[in-house]
């Protein structure tokens, strides 16, 4: 299965974005090659640029103490397996605790560090961070891996409260939507939105084999999904035929 999300907030789309700068970091500074972590600084920089908002620290922090508030409530369920649920709460916690305890906007010490800072003005560049433009980081690049590895888990340290706390958010925000088997009719669908739930996101799962590419759109009233097909000429047709796939609304 290959699985599409579509944000229904603005809020979640800062989260989506920033969870697929995050996996892209972690994979590339886990490596060993120099290019590697050339891409490593850069999608640090990239998370730099979105962390940069001035209430998106402020957002996850509310977010955080919601979700808390709401599993709260199911203390003394006794469908609830209070076990799981003090885990899960306690996890909130931490993410609350170490996020409102750094000062500033996340990753503003990096913004301090002139070194990092002249490689984030050139990286933008085509060609930018050549040696002749840039031989300090030229010589860096060509220190040993493990030495890079160390300089990026140093640098990082400072964003892994974010990181966490956003992916706590969003498997939460995941785990409260239930798969429902739905039908496309001539590769179209469309559903409104119950009042009264705000959705926050849509999750579209569609078989591998199918070989579709959905074009979701959204708001707070209702979703839509049109499947589409890459020809021959690589660019997408819409398809004909009813498919059933798999949705989720998550709350």
């Amino acid at each position: 299965m290959i699985l599409y999300e579509y944000p229904l907030h603005e809020r979640i789309r800062t989260y989506l974005r920033l969870e697929h700068l995050f996996l892209r970091l972690h994979q590339l500074a886990t490596r060993m090659d120099d290019l590697d972590h050339h891409f490593a600084l850069a999608t640090l920089f990239e998370i730099l640029d979105v962390a940069a908002r001035a209430d998106l620290k402020s957002d996850v922090l509310k977010d955080l103490d919601k979700q808390k508030h709401l599993l709260d409530a199911y203390r003394g369920n006794p469908a609830i397996a209070e076990a799981v649920l003090d885990q899960v709460i306690g996890e909130l916690d931490h993410c609350f605790d170490t996020l409102n305890s750094q000062p500033g906007k996340a990753g503003q010490s990096l913004t301090e560090n002139d070194w990092l800072m002249s490689i984030r003005s050139r990286i933008g560049i085509p060609g930018g961070t050549c040696e002749f433009d840039l031989p300090s980081y030229y010589a860096w690049q060509h220190k040993t891996g493990i030495s890079r590895q160390a300089d990026l888990t140093h640098w990082t340290s400072t964003l892994v409260p974010l990181a966490d706390a956003v992916h706590l958010l969003l498997k939460l925000l995941r785990e409260s939507g239930v798969p429902q088997k739905v039908i496309a009719n001539a590769g179209q669908f469309q559903q409104s939105l119950p009042q009264g739930r705000t959705f926050l996101l849509l999750r579209v799962a569609l078989e591998v084999s199918q070989e579709l590419i959905p074009e979701i759109s959204g708001n707070r009233l209702m979703v839509s999904v049109r499947l589409m097909r890459q020809g021959d000429d690589h660019r997408p047709h819409p398809v004909n035929e009813d498919v059933t796939f798999e949705l989720a609304l998550c709350s």
